[in-house]
């Protein structure tokens, strides 16, 4: 085996057994995800407009931030951004927004360039839960 490769692995390990052990209070079905379900994958849209984000989750379900119910949970957009500390209240600027209304979907406009997206749910009070469900991060063109 490659020492690199088996260096990754084990460093990728860590960091999933790391942010486990730092997520939130909130349990989460192991078999939960979400994702971003539009704009695709290295897919282009147009500045001179807003353009539709479409949230997924399976396994879980949506509720309004304040409503504690269990398996359930709300979006927040990740743009431009890494994950946030996994144990502590997600940021809400700019890069984070947060749909505590339960939202499913957006329209966001973005300035013309390569900018990345990603899904982060949070519990009741904008916490990860445990173990974090987020979706891969995309990358998205804007002309």
């Amino acid at each position: 085996m490659n020492k690199r490769y088996a260096l990754a692995a084990v460093a990728a390990a860590f960091s999933a057994a790391y942010q486990r052990a730092v997520a939130g209070p909130t349990p989460s079905p192991p078999d939960a995800f979400c994702y971003v379900g539009f704009p695709n994958n290295n897919q282009t849209v147009e500045a001179s407009k807003p353009f539709r984000v479409w949230f997924g989750l399976r396994n879980m379900g949506v509720a309004p931030k304040g409503i504690i119910f269990p398996n359930t949970g709300h979006h927040h957009l990740l743009i431009d951004t890494d994950l946030p500390p996994m144990d502590q209240e997600i940021p809400s600027d700019r890069n984070h927004l947060h749909f505590g209304a339960g939202e499913t979907e957006t329209s966001i406009q973005l300035a013309p360039g390569k900018h990345t997206l990603q899904l982060l749910l949070g519990d009741a009070n904008h916490i990860p839960h445990n173990p974090p469900v987020y979706s891969k991060k995309i990358t998205i063109y804007v002309k």
